[in-house]
């Protein structure tokens, strides 16, 4: 039944499917929750006149988005992908990923249109976040095997080889 929850958009059950509990999970989901804290942070750094650290903060969520990016992709995605039926689903999330690199190296949050098109990618991480908690994470817990994970899991490493410190 979970792998059938990527054709449900938007139909959350993850809080109580168990994928959570997996430690590679977690992780993901924490760096989903610190860039969407810096985004946050970012998006209401220029209401109170602080475009600079806005821009600051921008950078330091497209560090944890890339990492994020590199240790998805490389573990979780392409064990997943090697399902056809996850195939296209996968790329789409990898499509999203690229969208999300290019606003952070070009965007000025001291530009209106910038900064309108920051808001609009925030909007847009916020949807792709729940693509995969409430569809790719929970179909993972069907859809893979004890070896699948701990190649998941050691791409995620290779990709934060700061994790191991």
């Amino acid at each position: 039944m979970a792998h059938r929850l990527l054709s449900k958009g938007g139909f959350r059950v993850c809080h109580y499917c168990g994928c959570r509990e997996i430690s590679l999970i977690k992780d993901l989901i924490v760096e989903h929750e610190t860039a969407t804290d810096l985004a946050g942070s970012a998006v209401r750094a220029p209401a109170r006149g602080e475009t600079a650290a806005a821009q600051g903060l921008l950078r330091g969520m497209a560090e944890v988005l890339r990492a994020h990016g590199r240790g998805e992709e490389n573990g979780l995605f392409a064990v997943m992908r090697q399902d056809a039926e996850y195939a296209a689903y996968i790329a789409n999330l990898e499509r999203e990923h690229r969208e999300l690199d290019q606003l952070p190296a070009t965007a000025d949050l001291g530009d209106p249109d910038d900064r309108r098109r920051f808001l609009d990618a925030v909007d847009g991480l916020y949807r792709h976040i729940a693509k995969e908690e409430d569809g790719l994470f929970p179909a993972s817990l069907t859809a893979l095997t004890g070896d699948d994970w701990n190649r998941a899991a050691a791409a995620w490493r290779e990709a934060h080889p700061q994790a191991g410190e």
